[in-house]
């Protein structure tokens, strides 16, 4: 055999055994707990198993067709109340039950990681249904007649929008977040138009890997909360460029005083006031490359300075050691545990309570409704749901999801839709956007009675101490006191 001959079949083996590796690589890593096991208030927490190359595992969306729908749980029915928009998200209720929606993707920006993560991000946005110039609209959806279905459609605004998502008003003042500001706008409710030149009430840190930013108004109306995810996974593009990101905000909007809330949040996204306590709860989607299992994504409240870890730690004191940025001493000390996860890579997106009037029957009483968007990094795919959490009467949440809204995926590596928004209509039905299928469904049980309103808990204050009795040392003696009656 010539020596030609002999370097060519030893070419062709190299290149066999490095298709060999690729494909290897390529794979990912297969889940070896259950979506169950990684969900709930006592979620169980896989070996971390740092990935060069991430587990991909996306769903193509396929569309609905003129008559598909999503299943809806036992005693309820789902129908579309809007179709034909371009990519829906974020879905606001105004008093008056005419329904605003953003239609908007991503922007057109780099994101954190170089070259080859803009590359494969790329990629991922095409497969998964995301790419292409973001439509930049507000529309506006009326059901005048109250049958389900909406029977007016506006677009209220195009100029100005750039990627827009979170929406709030309050007396006549209309707040539009986009990916890098928050305008306000003079709107009074039933205008078929946003007209005048909007007011830039604050800078926001631009895109990102995470661009979606969600706005809550305080129930007094004089404070906006706005959610910033996080420029990258797990800090790898620097810590600099996430200065004022994976946090959420609070705008004083009568002094214009602006400061960080609550911080450590990846990627935090719906948010709404626990009826319970009448703190502000979020979604959150937690880092990636550690395998199918890991990190679960969750929602959890937002009590005011609170960190939950990102990027150094996750649910609690679990240290990522992946992340090169110097640690904030005695970060751990105070670092909160994730309320209750949602699953591993579902990444949960909209968030709402119960409310007096809804009307999802009995199956489905107090709690939290939740849109779980689907999993791009899991094997097998998780998510493309919409689930109810229970709360209990101290506003803590209970029990496993329940699903609401299910088989949006096809089973054959396919998706109908991807379910990411949800909130009320004026008839107490959830309504859910669902991007990819540019739909907007209404699910409500036929013939209940809207619930009752949630009762606030109170308890009388106690009277303030002047002085100290007594020696508090002996607290900590032994069989005084648990730890667990004061914490």
């Amino acid at each position: 055999m010539s020596t030609f001959k002999k370097i060519l079949i030893a070419l062709l083996l190299l290149l066999l055994l490095a298709v060999a590796v690729i494909w290897w690589l390529f794979q990912g890593d297969t889940a070896q707990l259950s979506l169950e096991e990684t969900t709930g208030t006592d979620p169980t927490l896989a070996q971390p198993d740092p990935q060069l190359v991430p587990t991909v595992e996306i769903a193509e969306p396929i569309g609905w067709g003129e008559d598909g729908a999503p299943t809806a749980a036992e005693g309820l029915v789902v129908n579309r109340f809007a179709e034909g928009l371009d990519h829906p998200r974020v879905i606001y209720a105004m008093p008056n039950g005419d329904i605003l929606v953003t239609l908007t993707r991503a922007p057109e920006t780099e994101i954190a990681g170089g070259w080859l993560t803009n590359f494969v991000a790329g990629i991922l946005f095409s497969e998964a249904g995301s790419a292409g110039s973001s439509p930049n609209q507000l529309v506006l959806l009326r059901d005048t007649d109250e049958d389900g279905v909406a029977d007016e459609q506006h677009v209220l605004r195009e100029d100005d929008l750039d990627s827009p998502s979170g929406i709030a008003w309050a007396d006549g003042n209309l707040y539009i977040a986009n990916h890098d500001e928050v305008l306000r706008f003079a709107y009074e409710e039933g205008a078929n138009e946003v007209t005048g030149e909007p007011e830039k009430i604050a800078d926001l840190p631009p895109a990102g890997n995470h661009w979606m930013r969600n706005i809550i108004l305080s129930d007094d109306g004089t404070r906006l909360y706005v959610a910033v995810g996080s420029a990258s996974n797990i800090g790898e593009g620097g810590m600099e460029i996430e200065e004022g990101r994976a946090a959420i905000h609070e705008l004083n909007l009568e002094s214009g005083n602006a400061r960080i809330f609550g911080a450590g949040l990846r990627n935090p996204n719906g948010m709404a006031w626990n009826p319970w306590t009448g703190e502000l709860w979020t979604t959150v989607n937690e880092r990636d490359m550690l395998g199918s299992d890991l990190v679960p994504d969750y929602m959890s409240n937002v009590p005011i300075g609170v960190h939950y870890g990102w990027p150094w730690v996750y649910y609690n004191n679990v240290v990522d050691e992946r992340v090169e940025a110097r640690m904030p001493r005695y970060l751990t000390e105070y670092t909160r545990t994730p309320q209750y996860a949602l699953g591993a890579h579902v990444a949960p997106l909209g968030l709402v309570f119960t409310e007096e009037g809804t009307t999802m029957g009995e199956n489905f009483g107090p709690g939290a409704f939740i849109a779980r968007h689907g999993s791009w990094n899991r094997k097998p795919a998780a998510g493309y749901d919409v689930v109810f959490v229970a709360f209990d009467e101290r506003g803590n949440p209970t029990g496993l999801p329940i699903n609401v809204l299910e088989s949006f995926l096809t089973g054959e590596g396919q998706t109908y839709g991807r379910p990411t928004w949800v909130e009320w209509d004026r008839t107490g039905a959830l309504l859910v956007s669902d991007d990819t299928g540019n739909i907007i469904w209404r699910v409500t049980a036929p013939g209940a009675e809207g619930a009752a309103a949630i009762e606030r808990n109170r308890g009388e204050r106690l009277p303030p101490r002047r002085q100290l009795r007594g020696d508090p040392a002996r607290a900590f003696e032994e069989g005084a006191i648990s730890p667990e009656d004061i914490m």
